[in-house]
């Protein structure tokens, strides 16, 4: 039996998105027969034992957004001083030209997939093998996506500004659930620095779905930030998936703040001889916050390397998960690969589960992992109760150091004060003792 999410948004059997490419069509309708037939994951199925969707199953949204596309939004929730450069909003997930910036660019192309439905079908059909990339969710986005981006950059052009990103969640008549399909494609040598930012024009409760897919080329580097702070009612799922060829660099910089249940899975396969691959990360979560975070990293060819640091704080009732996971396929010799997840619980009450995993295939391999989850140093309190700060803030200080210890690769000064910022604000809250 479907659940009430899945007949809210599906509709009838036979009710599909009306598309003039047939190949859209199709896929669309493949998408949905898939998710009648085996609905959305249970807590039998592995990658979901830690994150409970019953409540999400329950739920009954709107598909789509009608008016999205002329919602009020005030533009200082997302504008960046000091940052110029091309810009791209969506609105619960459609397009919209008044808020964004599309100046051109050599070498920078920029296509909205909403008004191209055979470059939607390549975008949909072109399926990663990637773990994740046919899940439930997945699935869902393929038969419901209606708008989204293609971006390529020709090969050799190193684009000096970065793209601004901007995925806005604003208050509609009812609890919306919207669907939004990216793409980024890098050519040979080229580089990019992509600014992600998921922000809420005001309170609500919509179910955002978004599928996001980066493939480099030979030796092309993407500098990817991600802000999520969105709405703290809503709910958010994330798949984030990419591809490395030959010498290509991958930077990763990701902040969890915002959605009440937020899953965000990263898969990324270097598939090139010398692909790397770095991620830094941070959840800071409070309040009955639950965050999932889903990382699977194969190195599929030889002197691959990849580095991933997270941490995550959570206090009150908040619950985080992070599975971090490496396979070194056969054949992939000489590859490095190094993952470390910290973390701090700021109340009895709080959970966090963290899973590393290495599995190795090949032989001279340098690999290590590691995680820890624990609380504040007592000393390192003393010592800072000593110097005369009060205790919540003392806690403040220690956590935010703890947090910025993996953001100090982050040259983008005006974006690091604004990531500072948010934390400042959102960082959990112990009970200070007496």
């Amino acid at each position: 039996m479907a659940s009430a999410l899945l007949e809210s948004l599906l509709g009838a059997d036979d009710a599909t998105l009306p598309s003039a490419a047939p190949a859209l069509a199709r896929a669309r309708g493949e998408a949905a027969a898939r998710l009648r037939r085996d609905g959305l994951p249970g807590p039998r199925d592995e990658r979901w034992k830690y994150t409970s969707l019953r409540a999400l199953e329950q739920r009954r949204y709107v598909d789509g957004d009608c008016g999205a596309g002329h919602r009020a939004v005030d533009p200082s929730a997302y504008l960046l001083a000091g940052v110029e450069g091309p810009r791209v909003v969506f609105v619960n997930g459609v397009f919209r030209a008044d808020l964004s910036d599309l100046r051109a660019s050599p070498g920078l192309e920029i296509v909205r997939l909403g008004t191209d439905p055979l470059g939607f079908a390549a975008a949909l059909t072109d399926v990663d093998a990637l773990p994740g990339s046919t899940d439930a969710f997945a699935l869902l986005n393929t038969a419901l996506a209606t708008d989204g981006m293609l971006l390529r950059v020709a090969a050799g052009t190193r684009v000096t500004e970065p793209l601004h990103l901007v995925c806005v969640g604003a208050a509609a008549d009812a609890d919306v659930a919207w669907q939004l399909r990216l793409r980024i494609e890098l050519g040979e040598g080229a580089a990019l620095r992509v600014i992600e930012q998921h922000v809420a024009a005001d309170a609500h409760a919509h179910f955002g779905n978004i599928v996001a897919d980066f493939r480099l080329a030979a030796q092309a580097r993407l500098d990817l930030v991600q802000v999520q702070d969105a709405a703290q009612g809503a709910a958010l799922i994330r798949r984030t998936g990419a591809r490395i060829e030959r010498a290509a660099h991958l930077r990763m910089h990701t902040i969890e703040l915002g959605a009440q249940l937020m899953r965000h899975e990263l898969a990324i396969a270097l598939s090139g001889t010398g692909a790397r691959f770095e991620s830094r990360g941070v959840f800071a979560l409070h309040g009955r916050q639950h965050a999932d975070t889903r990382m699977q990293v194969v190195h599929d060819a030889r002197d691959t390397a990849c580095d991933i640091a997270w941490r995550g704080v959570a206090d009150q009732r908040a619950r985080g998960v992070f599975h971090g996971a490496i396979t070194v396929a056969a054949g992939a010799d000489g590859a490095d690969a190094q993952l470390s997840n910290k973390n701090l619980l700021l109340s009895p009450l709080a959970e966090i589960d963290t899973q590393p995993v290495l599995e190795i295939h090949a032989d001279e391999v340098k690999a290590a992992h590691g995680a820890t989850v624990g609380q504040l140093d007592e000393q390192a309190l003393f010592y800072l109760r000593s110097r005369g700060l009060p205790l919540a803030l003392a806690r403040r200080v220690l956590v935010a150091a703890f947090c910025g210890a993996v953001l100090s690769g982050l040259d983008v000064p005006v974006l690091r004060a604004r990531i500072d910022a948010l934390l400042a604000a959102r960082l959990p809250q112990a009970e200070d003792a007496a």
